[in-house]
């Protein structure tokens, strides 16, 4: 049987280690503060607001919530973007997307101040998260990623990866990340010819592709490593990931569950990009 990479204790050590983060940025009259824009009432977007809720509660950090009916004008939009950008007791904000509408989605994201966005809306956070200079932070999902690798002691240098996705979110930042630690990093998508022969070579895989099932026995060997960050719902109405579990788990040396696992560990990486922010904040007026 393969090892479950299991995100509980990943998410369990970040945020233990952020709590006694926070405390010392309070003793130092900073208390780091994450604000939720949220635009409507999406039951998905509910749930992620919950549990990043009680994420920050352990780690220490309060949340303001701007919230917006569904039919919000550009004005209102970017007046609450700007009250975010100019608050400085905020350090970092979640806005929930997609938008109702795109174009203002767009436009929204232009509009935040990189400092403060935690989840990689912006481009100038893009930029940080290829060129690895900027003030930006990576997408929260991307990170958790390797934060998951990491606390399990999976080594990536000189390892050849897949990585199945290539959208903004995740397939591109995370396959530039394991870049930046030495992998050698093959990117694919559902169009790749010959996807299982090229997962099948690969010594770990990252599926992150949006469709449910996708990696099956043919994608997979002997002692690889599989991080499944999929998330879909089934013909049977229960989550899964972009792989087969059960035709896949008993050949591979470790793989993520879904659910319990990359996902379990996004709101811990949010809750650290909030308490970096409020950091730097702290450095900056130690050297003003």
């Amino acid at each position: 049987m393969a090892k479950l990479l299991k995100g509980a204790p990943v998410a369990n050590a970040i945020t233990d280690d952020l709590k006694r983060r926070s405390d010392e940025l309070i003793h130092r009259s900073i208390a780091p503060r994450l604000a939720i824009l949220r635009v409507g009432n999406r039951e998905d977007d509910l749930s992620y607001e919950r549990g990043a809720m009680k994420r920050c509660e352990k780690a220490g950090i309060a949340v303001t919530k701007f919230i917006l009916p569904e039919e919000c004008s550009g004005a209102q939009l970017s007046d609450t973007i700007q009250t975010i950008n100019q608050d400085p007791s905020i350090h970092g904000c979640l806005m929930f997307r997609p938008l109702p509408d795109r174009e203002l989605e767009e436009r929204a994201c232009m509009m935040l101040d990189p400092a403060k966005d935690v989840d990689c809306m912006t481009s100038r956070s893009l930029a940080t998260v290829f060129s690895g200079k900027g003030p930006g932070f990576a997408p929260c999902t991307a990170q958790a990623c390797m934060e998951l690798l990491d606390y399990y002691g999976i080594d990536l240098t000189g390892r050849n990866v897949a990585v199945i996705g290539r959208s903004l979110v995740i397939g591109k930042p995370v396959s530039m990340m394991l870049q930046a630690r030495n992998a050698t990093v093959t990117m694919c998508h559902t169009r790749t010819a010959g996807l299982a022969s090229v997962c099948r070579n690969a010594e770990i895989l990252v599926a992150a592709a949006g469709k449910a099932g996708l990696v099956t026995s043919e994608f997979v060997r002997k002692e690889q490593i599989v991080i499944d960050v999929g998330i879909n719902v089934n013909e049977e109405g229960k989550l899964c990931g972009d792989v087969d579990f059960d035709e896949v788990e008993p050949i591979v040396s470790a793989i993520t569950p879904v659910p319990a696992g990359v996902g379990s560990v996004t709101t811990a990486v949010l809750a650290k990009h909030v308490i970096e922010a409020a950091e730097r904040v702290f450095h900056r007026r130690a050297f003003q």
